[in-house]
C-alpha cells in the first residue's frame, strides 16, 4: 500500500496569534524510507547527527545548497505536496465564519458566494488595523478565539465589548453582527461544542485533498509521535471512520471526496524513519521561505528558489490576496457552506446555526 509520510511545523493550537510562530503549515510525500536513507547519505555524506533536522542544517550557509538539491530532487522524483497558511489571515477567516456568517444566514444572504469571505477576509486582515485601530482589532481577535475555546457567558460578553471599542463603523459589514446587534446566531454558533480556531483540521483538509489525488488506490499516512500531530492523528482517524459518499468542491483545483482512499494512520518514530525525516525538511524549508519573504526572519537558503522548485500542485498556501476578481474566479461556485456545515456536523456537532 502505498504511503505518504507527513511532518508538520508551526503549530500552536488554537492560539492563531503567536508572534514567534506566524505561519502553520505541513507537507506529505510519498517516498519510502529505502530511498530516504539513500538521499540524505547522497545530498549529507558527514551527517553525524542520529536524525535529518531542517532547522538544524538550515542555521550553517554551507548546508543550503544541499537543502535545495534534496527538495529539487524530492519535488522532481516523488509525489509531494505542501501546506503553508497564515494563521493571523487564517483567524480573521474563522471570525467570519462564526462572529458574522450566520448573521447573514439567518438573513438569507450566502456569505460564501464566489469566495466573497476571502475577499473580506484579505481586506480585513490587511486594512484591520488601520480602519478599525490596532491594538482595538488585536484584542478582537484575541478575544474571539478566547471565546471559541473557553464558550463561556463572560467569554462572549468579552467579545462584543471588544468588538465595540473597535472603530467598527468604519467597516460594519464585518463587525456590525457583533458590535451593533451582538447576534445571539453568531454568539451560539462560537459556543457551539468543537467550534474551535485550531488549525490542524485546515492543513490536514488541504493535503487530503491532494493526497487523494495522488494515491492511485487505498493508501496510508505515517507521522511523527511528536505533542502537536497527536490532534492530527486523531483527525485523520475520524477522517478514515467516515463512511458516508459525498463530495465537496472547494476551489478550482480542489475538492474533498468522502469515503476516502486513506485507509491507515500511524505513528512512528521520525528518528527510525529517513521518510519522515524528509517530510520534516519539506515543510521546514516553506515555514522558513515564507517567514523570510515577509521580512519576520533572516537566514537559510533563498527562498525564492526554493518556492522555484515548486509546481502548482505541489503548494497550497492560505495568505490574503487583495486580488479580489481572481479570488472570485479561483472560488466560482464553491461550497463552502455546506463544507463548514458538514465538517462541523460530522466530525465537531452541530454548528449551531
Amino acid at each position: 500500500m502505498e504511503c505518504f509520510r507527513i511532518d508538520e511545523s508551526g503549530y500552536t493550537g488554537f492560539d492563531l496569534l503567536n508572534e514567534d510562530q506566524r505561519f502553520q503549515g505541513a507537507s506529505a510525500i510519498a517516498v519510502s524510507n529505502e530511498d530516504a536513507a539513500r538521499l540524505i547519505k547522497e545530498h549529507f555524506p558527514r551527517l553525524q547527527a542520529s536524525e535529518l533536522k531542517y532547522r538544524s542544517l538550515s542555521r550553517r550557509p554551507a548546508n543550503h545548497q544541499r537543502l535545495l538539491l534534496l527538495q529539487r530532487d524530492l519535488l522532481t522524483h516523488y509525489k509531494s505536496v505542501t501546506y503553508v497558511c497564515h494563521k493571523r489571515f487564517l483567524l480573521v477567516l474563522m471570525f467570519l465564519d462564526y462572529a458574522v456568517e450566520p448573521f447573514y444566514y439567518e438573513r438569507g444572504i450566502n456569505f460564501y458566494e464566489h469566495g466573497q469571505n476571502y475577499a473580506m477576509a484579505s481586506l480585513l486582515t490587511m486594512a484591520g488595523p488601520t480602519l478599525l485601530g490596532r491594538a482595538a482589532f488585536d484584542n478582537m481577535l484575541a478575544a474571539f478565539q478566547h471565546a471559541a475555546k473557553e464558550k463561556t457567558p463572560d467569554a462572549l460578553k468579552a467579545l462584543v465589548t471588544a468588538a465595540r471599542s473597535t472603530r467598527w463603523r468604519e467597516f460594519p459589514e464585518a463587525l456590525g453582527p457583533l458590535a451593533q446587534y451582538a447576534a445571539p446566531e453568531c454568539l451560539s454558533a462560537i459556543a457551539t461544542p468543537g467550534v474551535s480556531t485550531d488549525a490542524a483540521l485546515v492543513v490536514l483538509q488541504s493535503l487530503i485533498s491532494r493526497m487523494e489525488v495522488m494515491a492511485e488506490g487505498a493508501y496510508r499516512v505515517e507521522h511523527d509521535q511528536s505533542k502537536n500531530l497527536l490532534t492530527y492523528h486523531d483527525l485523520l482517524k475520524r477522517f478514515i471512520e467516515h463512511d458516508q459518499e459525498i463530495e465537496f468542491h472547494q476551489t478550482e483545483i480542489a475538492s474533498i471526496k468522502f469515503p476516502l482512499k486513506l485507509a491507515e494512520v500511524t505513528q512512528v518514530d521520525s528518528k527510525r524513519s529517513s521518510a519522515v525525516q524528509l517530510a520534516d525538511v519539506m515543510i521546514g524549508a516553506a515555514i522558513e521561505a515564507a517567514n523570510s519573504m515577509t521580512g519576520l526572519r533572516s537566514g537559510g537558503p533563498d527562498p525564492e528558489a526554493v518556492m522555484s522548485l515548486y509546481a502548482d500542485n505541489q503548494f497550497i498556501h492560505l495568505i490574503p490576496s487583495v486580488d479580489f476578481e481572481e479570488q472570485r474566479r479561483f472560488r466560482q461556485g464553491t461550497q463552502a457552506a455546506e463544507l463548514i456545515d458538514y465538517f462541523s456536523t460530522n466530525f465537531f456537532g452541530s454548528r449551531g446555526t
